[in-house]
């Protein structure tokens, strides 16, 4: 019985150089068929609008003083139509004002916000009407003067159960 499994009888792990080819085309088959289907998603997710497009917001503002910039100026489109929560984040990612809460926007129409640097969650929404006609919401959050620092807009989609982070910050300077 020894002899018999020495020499390739039942249980021998040996395979033969025909059994290793034929593993080794099977094997570089899926591979290739795998990167044919990496290449193709890549393809289809860089051709897929994102969900928030034409993030804009002002580099700095200063909410107390007699300058131009007083209020901090957010808008952007939707790839498509949703509820939105808009809210500011400090640098440390923490929610410091809330600006609307489950607002209808439209599929690619720009949608404008203003910030007057004030924390806490808005109770009330005025629309401002530019010389241009273009309208912009104005939240009145009851809070304190934020402090001086970097922040950032998130806006969360309701339908689409997500949450998108502003590309850039923007800077609230002194009081």
């Amino acid at each position: 019985m020894t002899t018999a499994l020495a020499l390739g009888g039942e249980g021998d792990d040996r395979t033969s150089p025909a059994d290793a080819a034929s593993l080794a085309r099977i094997v570089f088959a899926a591979l290739v068929l795998a990167c044919f289907a990496a290449f193709f998603l890549t393809q289809r997710l860089k051709h897929t609008p994102t969900a928030v497009q034409r993030f804009e917001l002002t580099p700095s503002f200063s909410p107390a003083s007699a300058g131009n910039v007083r209020q901090e100026r957010i808008s952007f489109k939707l790839a498509r139509a949703d509820e939105v929560t808009v809210t500011i984040t400090d640098a440390k990612g923490d929610v410091v004002a809330t600006l609307v809460r489950d607002h209808p926007v439209a599929r690619y129409k720009q949608f404008s916000l203003r910030w007057s640097g004030h924390m806490g969650t808005a109770h009330r929404v005025q629309q401002i009407v530019s010389a241009n006609g273009h309208v912009s919401l104005l939240p009145h959050n009851p809070g304190k003067l934020a402090a001086p620092g970097e922040y950032r807009v998130e806006v969360s989609l309701r339908a689409q159960h997500r949450t998108v982070r502003s590309p850039r910050s923007f800077a609230l300077v002194g009081r």
